[in-house]
């Protein structure tokens, strides 16, 4: 992953004000930062937000804009990290389930992992894309029109721009490379 390079690239880190699961946040983060990347976290409301391990509360991370603020121009890439309770509550987040809708229908990268993609069926915007996630979403993500499957790591390019996914932290290290590599391709 050290020879990707993102300089000058910004990617979005989309969240609710809590239930983030902390690694699915703070590990493509890194490898975003480790990149040459700068990754900017996007919440619904400033302030702070509450990450987890799993049930239990771990960090606060500072929101740096409210998503309500964002523009899809402004990015380069879109992450939706995980937790159970976050994209629940960030899909009832109107602002935020029309930039992610907004972000789906541009050509630029957008990457969910474990339970993200409840999002991304709030925006509408699986119909025909193969896809992965924690295996308790597959009944939701097929009705939203998403061919379902259980890889590690899945990378659909057959909308606008690529859609990468996976299905829990044990994932993160092929998440990150190919989140990784779908920034790189994108034209500086």
């Amino acid at each position: 992953m050290t020879s990707t390079s993102l300089q000058g690239k910004k990617i979005a880190f989309l969240v609710a004000a809590e239930g983030i699961e902390q690694v699915e946040l703070t590990e493509p983060w890194k490898a975003v930062q480790d990149a040459g990347g700068q990754p900017v976290l996007l919440a619904p409301e400033a302030g702070s937000v509450q990450a987890f391990n799993h049930l239990d509360k771990a960090d606060t991370f500072d929101v740096d804009q409210v998503v309500g603020d964002a523009t899809v121009g402004e990015y380069d890439g879109l992450v939706l990290p995980g937790g159970v309770a976050n994209p629940d509550a960030l899909r009832t987040e109107r602002a935020a389930v029309e930039f992610v809708k907004q972000f789906a229908a541009s050509s630029k990268p957008v990457a969910a992992i474990c339970h993200a993609p409840w999002t991304l069926v709030e925006a509408d915007v699986l119909r025909g894309r193969r896809m992965t996630s924690w295996p308790s979403l597959q009944t939701d993500l097929r009705n939203a029109g998403a061919d379902w499957v259980d890889e590690e790591v899945v990378v659909d390019t057959s909308g606008p721009g690529p859609l990468i996914t996976s299905r829990n932290p044990g994932d993160l290290e092929a998440f990150n490379s190919a989140l990784l590599a779908a920034l790189s391709d994108q034209a500086a």
